[in-house]
């Protein structure tokens, strides 16, 4: 019996000893991820590889019908038809746009039926963005329900930039 004590007191100090040393004990070490994980990704790379290649069809097909996709301007909210119709121009004359994502994160749901994304993206234009939304899963496999691309404001330059937009937005008559 001293034996097994002194063997479980080794193994619980060599775990302590592992966390202290700020790696995470193998029991504990992030799952590879799943089949459904993998088949968001796929969605969101599809999105992306689509709109660079200015493929209105392909890239509308990965949008849900009630889908939502939030712009970098507090004014653009589309639903789906509205964004379509924003889009279609650009579309129609082969000039798409180009966002790179990396350091992707994906989480689903409980049941499965429902996946969270956030992903950082680089654009030529904007440099640095973020986009993040929600995908269903439906009969015809993940659907994009909401995309929302941002561009991340440094902490140190956020008064100054709230200042210039708040000035911009002066300028500019309010809707009602």
């Amino acid at each position: 019996m001293r034996r097994f004590a002194a063997i479980v007191a080794v193994l619980v100090l060599a775990n302590v000893s592992t966390q202290a040393r700020g790696a995470l004990p193998a029991r504990i070490a992030p799952a590879p991820p799943s089949t459904e994980t993998a088949a968001v990704a796929a969605v969101l790379d599809a999105f992306h590889a689509a709109a660079a290649r200015a493929d209105e069809g392909a890239y509308f097909a990965l949008l849900a019908p009630n889908a939502v996709f939030l712009g970098t301007d507090a004014t653009e909210r589309w639903n789906k038809a509205a964004f379509r119709a924003f889009a279609h121009p650009y579309f129609a004359a082969g000039k798409g746009w180009t966002y790179t994502p990396r350091d992707r994160h994906v989480d689903l749901s409980p049941d499965g039926r429902v996946a969270w994304f956030d992903e950082l993206l680089d654009n030529a234009s904007y440099g640095e963005c973020r986009g993040s939304g929600v995908l269903q899963r439906t009969g015809d496999g993940w659907r994009i329900v909401q995309y929302n691309l941002a561009v991340p404001m440094p902490n140190a330059l956020a008064k100054e930039l709230v200042a210039r937009i708040r000035e911009a937005a002066k300028a500019v008559p309010k809707r009602r």
